[in-house]
């Protein structure tokens, strides 16, 4: 029914995440009202994401120099170290405008299942990075998952076993703003206890 570059269009944006065929199809017509300009533009941004990009040499995070702009940054507080999941885990962390040290980027969390252990990861690189450097705190800021639980497990186990002497703290998980409790699962409520502090 469609013309074959229009579906190409939907089918490409459907295999975005979060993006059904009805979203998909929105975008197309919205695109096709576009200038060509506009849509040269949006091509040749798809196009140069990743010729430009590289891997951080500091915290592993995408750069477009050999160090990301939060490693580069004089300001930030490189005696403390957050260590996330993901890239996009640090864009979350910067947003909340809570976090004025640095990264370290994992590449994803311990799998069995997804065949995924910790050799998959970067922990050897962040021990040696905790030898090498002089941080005082790290963070252990992966998700509230079993995986993301498992791998901030086995990272304190790694730092407790080489002897590196450093504060280790987990980020704490509890009730979201506006949640209700009555929905909120045994082991969110735990830990909103258990991450509770003065309220002054």
């Amino acid at each position: 029914m469609l013309p074959e570059s229009v579906q190409n269009l939907i089918d490409e944006l459907s295999k975005l995440p979060g993006v059904g065929p009805k979203t998909a199809t929105r975008l197309a017509f919205y695109l096709l009202l576009k200038s060509d300009v506009d849509i040269a533009s949006l091509g040749q941004s798809v196009l140069n994401l990743k010729k430009k990009l590289k891997i951080c040499s500091g915290c592993f995070t995408i750069a477009e120099e050999e160090y990301c702009l939060l490693c580069s940054d004089d300001k930030r507080d490189k005696t403390i170290v957050a260590v996330v999941e993901e890239p996009l885990d640090v864009v979350a962390l910067e947003k909340s405008g809570g976090h004025r040290g640095i990264y370290h980027v994992l590449g994803g969390a311990i799998s069995p299942i997804d065949g995924i252990g910790p050799e998959d990861l970067r922990i050897a690189q962040l021990i040696n990075r905790l030898k090498n450097r002089e941080i005082s705190e790290i963070i252990l800021a992966t998700n509230p998952t079993l995986e993301g639980e498992a791998t901030a497990a086995y990272i304190k186990d790694q730092i407790n076993k080489s002897e590196i002497k450093i504060s280790i703290t987990r980020i704490a998980r509890g009730l979201p703003v506006g949640g209700d409790m009555e929905y909120a699962d045994e082991i969110t409520l735990r830990r909103s206890l258990e991450g509770r502090r003065d309220y002054t």
